[in-house]
């Protein structure tokens, strides 16, 4: 069974967590919530409280098939200071697997780690702008060849990206379209009665 994780840290933004984890489990796919601070109940930025499965503290190793990251602010911000969200990428990373971030993500805790580098991808629109902001002064060094792009959607081998809560469905497809197969995304989309 594969398996991915979603963290989720104070004011993450709620339909960019939710989508994924509920197209990932309809996908038969192992979800793991972790939440990103003392507890394991998280508030989102909209006041949507969740239960997560593990939190920081307790998660053993890193064993996932993707490592999904929703934005929002000040969750995406939150995400960037754990170094637990820190070696999961890493460890995604240098094992090619799925690294998935939408909305703020994609600058705020991407960026930050140097993982856009030489890669295509979206984020929320003018974020791409804010590298040095979120990020320092040596943010482009640390990114060079990064390349935004305005699509909804951006997939580059296991980099997966999105721009806002908007594409949160369509973001979700893509994740299990790269986990799972185009058969069982088509499978999922069909259930869920997508357009």
């Amino acid at each position: 069974m594969k398996k991915a994780i979603v963290f989720l840290a104070e004011g993450f933004e709620e339909v960019e967590a939710i989508s994924p984890i509920d197209y990932l489990r309809r996908a038969e796919v192992d979800v793991t919530l972790c939440a990103v601070g003392k507890d394991g109940k998280i508030t989102g930025a909209h006041g949507i409280p969740i239960l997560c499965d593990v939190t920081q503290g307790d998660l053993i190793g890193f064993d996932f098939d993707a490592v999904i990251l929703p934005g929002g602010m000040p969750g995406a911000a939150n995400l960037a200071q754990s170094e637990v969200v820190k070696k999961a990428l890493s460890a995604a990373a240098s094992g090619d697997k799925i690294i998935a971030a939408i909305c703020a993500a994609p600058i705020v805790v991407l960026m930050n780690e140097g993982l856009l580098k030489g890669k295509k991808f979206t984020c929320y629109p003018g974020m791409e702008t804010m590298g040095e902001k979120f990020c320092g002064p040596n943010w482009a060094e640390k990114n060079f060849g990064a390349n935004h792009c305005k699509d909804r959607v951006v997939c580059d081998k296991n980099l997966i990206t999105a721009c806002g809560p908007g594409a949160a469905e369509e973001f979700s497809l893509k994740i299990v379209e790269t986990i799972c197969g185009k058969e069982k995304m088509a499978v999922v989309a069909s259930d869920a009665v997508m357009r």
